[in-house]
């Protein structure tokens, strides 16, 4: 579990992960998705962290965070809110790392400060032209159906479907961990945010023009055997960012970085390595 400091956002009590505050205003940025939350960064945040500054983050609904009646559970509000986390933190510079919903979460806070957006890492999340939402998805956004799925979501089922649905089995503890946050004010933020986010595919395609202006550097970490979030995508990215780097991992699932969390940092430090530092044209960037 990464040490985390308490931190209000927006009036939203949330904890935060951020390896270096006083380094400066250029960081990684980690940013989890569904169900999250930062706990998810454990095996990759700590190796960043050893040469650059780099933040984690439970976002509203998710994980040790506050999980308000009220918040704007949309792809736009998750984007504000991050957007007021990195200012109160002085980020000036973000290099992002997402993964399921945050992909469009960081991608829709990109496109509105295009001149804070160095580079993104792309794990199993993306450009989803052609997107058809899986199974539980479907569940959520299902009036009364979702209600009923929420509530019938114990420790011991939530296990088994993870696991069938994983191409390897997971850690010990990682469902555990999950389920220790699931109350019900979390898996109402869930059906909030899936039922508001149908056209996801749509939704993130509205940044396709402005990201292939600026084509920042990128890189696609994809596990191949995803079900929730097919590989085919992952060469769908380069709409995105022509100069991406894709990598297609064989035998991983959704999390590829809980499944093989080395094959994970072998693709992803020496990208950031890269990044981290280097001159860019981000200044030259216009909303």
């Amino acid at each position: 579990m990464l040490p985390v400091q308490h931190l209000v956002v927006a009036g939203i009590r949330t904890v935060v992960y951020d390896s270096a505050p006083q380094a400066g205003g250029e960081a990684v940025v980690f940013v989890h998705g569904n169900p999250g939350p930062s706990d998810d960064w454990d095996r990759l945040a700590p190796s960043v962290a050893a040469f650059a500054r780099t933040i984690a983050m439970d976002l509203p609904g998710y994980g040790r965070a506050e999980h308000p009646y009220n918040f704007d559970f949309t792809v736009e509000g998750y984007a504000s809110f991050l957007g007021l986390l990195l200012e109160q933190l002085g980020v000036t510079r973000a290099h992002l790392v997402l993964h399921d919903f945050g992909g469009p979460f960081g991608l829709a806070w990109a496109a509105a400060h295009p001149d804070k957006f160095a580079s993104v890492s792309l794990i199993n999340t993306g450009v989803l032209r052609g997107f058809r939402w899986h199974k539980y998805a479907r569940i959520w956004q299902t009036p009364v159906l979702g209600e009923l799925f929420q509530l019938s979501a114990t420790l011991p089922l939530f296990k088994v479907a993870l696991n069938r649905d994983n191409p390897r089995p997971f850690p010990e503890g990682f469902a555990e961990r999950i389920m220790s946050y699931a109350d019900w004010p979390h898996k109402r933020a869930v059906l909030k945010l899936y039922r508001a986010s149908r056209e996801l595919g749509a939704q993130v395609e509205r940044y396709l023009p402005l990201a292939r202006e600026l084509d920042r550097p990128a890189c696609v970490i994809w596990g191949a055997e995803d079900l929730f979030v097919p590989v085919y995508l992952a060469e769908l990215q380069r709409e995105f960012f022509p100069r991406a780097e894709v990598h297609e991992l064989p035998g991983l699932g959704h999390w590829p970085f809980v499944d093989d969390p080395e094959a994970v940092l072998a693709i992803l430090l020496p990208f950031l390595r890269a990044q981290v530092g280097a001159a860019t044209s981000v200044e030259s960037a216009s909303v």
